[in-house]
């Protein structure tokens, strides 16, 4: 088989195949499945300075070719996060690489978070979610104002040494113009894409489908887009790049490598078969073998055009 063995930056990871943020939990449901240390890395649920009950209900619905969530981030907090049981030390316990993704709604929230996470074991990178639009605090904001993203990164490079990862907003004119000053701050690599911002209404009741009004569309239907903001960062800035945005098989994964991306996140596709992330190990390791590729290298960034 192929070497699957995926650098970014001074992270090294065995493969490179992660879960996304928000959509895998902490990964007790889905270490019944499988080892969770078969994965290239797991990125954790938003963590924040306190526990976080999310937005009222409903808060997902199906949409064509995806689904529609505003959760509002529920989580934990970072202290119940380092100590509870159920979260980092359940980690710990089963050799995962931990990424974690920190939010706030102030930038001294972040600083904060970073700093807790700093010398916790076991945590191997964190990524900073400056992109979501399910909360009405920060969130989105941070990800689609220049010199706000700038003094975030700035700040949150000051409060940790780990590796840091930008996850950007496509809801933005020129994503790379975002890329490009969060690397100048001190991101080491960059995340794509979060959620598109979008609404859908019952036509019988004439209300929003969301309690929140709106939400962050996912799966297959934002992957086009998705594909193209990766490879228009990777034509913008020299770091790693994680791409995710509707990847539920083998096929997609390689789109995004084509493209530029140096590893990728499954998502949604979690939610429907929850072997997927594994799935798609195999399926790489096929296309590798059976196109005479030796390393996963060899086909990133690789699109003719």
């Amino acid at each position: 088989m192929a070497d699957l063995t995926t650098k970014l930056g001074k992270l090294i990871l065995k493969n490179p195949v992660m879960t996304a943020s928000g959509t895998y939990g902490y990964g007790k449901e889905y270490s019944e499945f499988y080892p969770l240390n078969s994965l290239g890395a797991i990125m954790v649920k938003g963590i924040s300075p306190e526990p976080v009950y999310g937005n009222p209900m409903p808060r997902v619905c199906e949409t064509a070719s995806g689904m529609l969530n505003a959760i509002g981030l529920q989580n934990p907090g970072v202290e119940k996060f380092i100590s509870n049981e159920e979260y980092m030390p359940f980690l710990r316990k089963n050799s995962a690489t931990v990424i974690v993704n920190i939010w706030g709604k102030s930038i001294d929230d972040y600083r904060y978070v970073a700093e807790r996470l700093d010398d916790v074991e076991g945590v191997h990178a964190l990524e900073i979610n400056i992109s979501c639009p399910n909360i009405k605090e920060g969130g989105i904001a941070f990800g689609t104002d220049l010199k706000v993203a700038a003094k975030v990164i700035s700040e949150v490079r000051k409060a940790t040494s780990l590796p840091l990862i930008t996850k950007l907003s496509p809801n933005v004119t020129k994503i790379a113009d975002f890329a490009k000053v969060v690397v100048d701050e001190g991101s080491d690599m960059i995340s794509l894409i979060n959620t598109l911002t979008g609404m859908a209404i019952d036509i019988e009741t004439r209300r929003p489908k969301l309690a929140n009004v709106t939400g962050g569309l996912s799966g297959a239907a934002i992957k086009p887009v998705a594909i193209k903001m990766v490879y228009d960062v990777a034509n913008a800035v020299d770091v790693p790049i994680i791409g995710m945005g509707g990847i539920f098989n083998a096929d997609d994964a390689i789109e995004f490598f084509l493209a530029g991306a140096d590893a990728i996140a499954v998502g949604t596709a979690n939610f429907i078969n929850p072997t997927a992330p594994i799935d798609i190990i195999s399926g790489i390791n096929k296309y590798l073998d059976d196109n005479q590729f030796n390393h996963i290298n060899d086909i990133i960034g690789k699109v003719i055009i």
